[in-house]
């Protein structure tokens, strides 16, 4: 299992090493074929339509190698405490789950499916046909779009009717419209142009174009198996979307999604091998019409120009397996985190090199960004989910490019969450126990851990509202609630049902957080 996906599974999946079994399905049968689409219909969005994994573990014969039948059938009728794993005991049958088991026991992990732009175009769905028919104006109370608070809710079994796009009015706590996806919601990206539009992405890559003045989807495509890489150009005119499966990317237009143009994303790697590559992160920038993808495993960051034919500068040698990316010096600066390196690899996005390669404590992962200006500096936070002797939260002088501090904490984290009307940086603590259900507030000046708070779940994703009067946290797994604290006394003022609430992406983070704008500029923000 690559490094990725190891430590994807620490942090989300903590415990059940190639042993959790699929989401829900309804069967009779267990031969094989019946097997192989009860696993592609309500496995694979989680364990990889490859069976080599994607935000759970890879399910296949070399991965089970030695597990007891009996074992595997025991925890996918219990299910995990405190992971992802719901019980099964009553909702599949014996059969089922003895058919899943051998199935699994016996399937290799599969060469990469395709899906090309062909299978993209015919998979556009249109739910409204005519968008001037549209409301001119939100159709709620709300005094700005950027106060609007979207959060990707899995649902207990990552599909089925607890599985949507919930969004929120951060001002009143008060939600105001929810997208049912069908599979677990995964990602959320605004439209920089109109703040009307919202783009959310499943577990499964399907894309929903939602009208959030109306509160619904008026179109979806399918942009491949699996895979979170999603970002909108400033001009609001176009979508990348990147997938784990097939190791390819897409250019859709923002309007109709319909697809202008794939990449097949493989490259030398700092190894010197020629490897195809898993996508990572994919960013629009206000800086210039360009796109940002990291191609993970072939340790490349690719700038992709939004003129005729898409023009690509690739640059090499970023790093070892990387993953997510934050951009800061309005837009002009991307953060890479590389996991095998324990390194932030910074780039110029106007020269496309790299500036310089900075320490970052094991296991970088970045999440959204944390850019804030602390006594004339511009600091940015990083989050570590590795298992060290140390762990730490990275600090960088993003003006400088050097590291001005690791902060101790008390676990792995996962999601940094800043802002410059915020006294505290948040980070989610994921080690496997109870510290799992805290988050802790480093102080911005002291750059020291100053309180520590039970959130009654899992804690996930910290995220603040545009005017950083709020801090927001996704209670997972138990927890089934969004919950929301006042940002500077810290005491709890309002909570969100939902099941399983995962990432949380302000509206605001399209022209404060991370678009890159600088503190100074996010000063501004109302």
């Amino acid at each position: 299992m690559n490094t990725i996906k190891k430590h994807l599974l620490k942090s989300v999946l903590i415990g059940l090493t190639a042993i959790l079994l699929p989401f829900g399905a309804q069967a009779t049968s267990d031969t094989s074929k019946n097997m192989h689409q009860l696993y592609e219909d309500n496995c694979a969005s989680c364990h990889g339509s490859d069976h080599g994994g994607f935000i759970a573990p890879a399910l296949n014969a070399d991965t089970l190698k030695g597990r007891s039948p009996t074992a595997l059938r025991t925890i996918t009728m219990t299910g995990s405490f405190d992971t992802l794993m719901p019980p099964f005991y009553g909702r599949l049958s014996d059969d089922d789950i003895r058919g899943l088991v051998k199935h699994l026991q016996t399937t290799p992990k599969q060469a990469n499916p395709a899906w090309t732009i062909d299978d993209i175009k015919a998979s556009i769905k249109v739910y409204v046909k005519d968008e001037s028919t549209l409301p001119a104006k939100p159709t709620y109370e709300i005094n700005s779009m950027d106060d609007v608070i979207g959060v990707a809710a899995r649902g207990k079994y990552g599909r089925g009717s607890g599985s949507k796009a919930v969004f929120i009015n951060s001002v009143t706590h008060k939600q105001i419209g929810e997208i049912p996806t069908g599979t677990a919601a995964h990602i959320i990206d605004y439209n920089p142009a109109n703040p009307r539009w919202a783009y959310v992405k499943t577990d499964t890559a399907e894309i929903f174009k939602v009208d959030l003045y109306s509160m619904q989807a008026v179109r979806s495509v399918k942009t491949g198996f699996n895979g979170p890489g999603l970002g909108v150009s400033r001009d609001g005119k176009y979508i990348m979307a990147g997938s784990y499966v097939p190791h390819n990317a897409v250019i859709l237009d923002a309007d109709t999604l319909e697809p202008l143009k794939t990449f097949e994303l493989e490259g030398i790697d700092p190894d010197g091998k020629m490897v195809s590559s898993d996508s990572g992160m994919i960013i629009g920038t206000p800086f210039a019409d360009i796109f940002a993808i990291a191609l993970e495993n072939a340790g490349q960051v690719w700038v992709v120009d939004l003129k005729e034919g898409f023009p690509v500068t690739k640059i090499e040698n970023v790093g070892r397996h990387l993953h997510d990316a934050f951009l800061s010096h309005g837009g002009s600066k991307l953060m890479v985190a590389s996991y095998d390196d324990s390194i932030v690899t910074a780039i110029d996005l106007k020269d496309r090199k790299i500036i310089k390669k900075l320490e970052a404590g094991c296991v970088p992962h970045v999440g959204g960004g944390s850019v804030v200006e602390v006594d004339g500096r511009t600091l940015g936070f990083g989050t570590n989910f590795g298992d060290c002797d140390k762990m730490v939260v990275s600090v960088w002088d993003l003006d400088k490019m050097e590291v001005v501090k690791q902060v101790p904490v008390s676990g792995g984290t996962e999601s940094p969450a800043a802002h410059a009307n915020a006294p505290y940086v948040a980070v989610d603590i994921i080690s496997k126990d109870r510290r799992a259900r805290t988050i802790q507030l480093i102080d911005k000046k002291s750059l020291e851990v100053v309180k520590t708070l039970d959130v009654g779940g899992h804690a996930y994703f910290p995220e603040y509202s545009a005017d950083g009067k709020f801090l927001y946290v996704s209670a997972g797994y138990s927890g089934d609630e969004v919950v929301v604290y006042d940002s500077k006394s810290l005491e709890k003022v309002a909570s969100v049902q939902m099941e399983s609430p995962a990432g949380i992406f302000s509206h605001g983070r399209v022209r404060y957080m991370t678009r890159g704008l600088s503190p100074d500029e996010m000063k501004g923000a109302k």
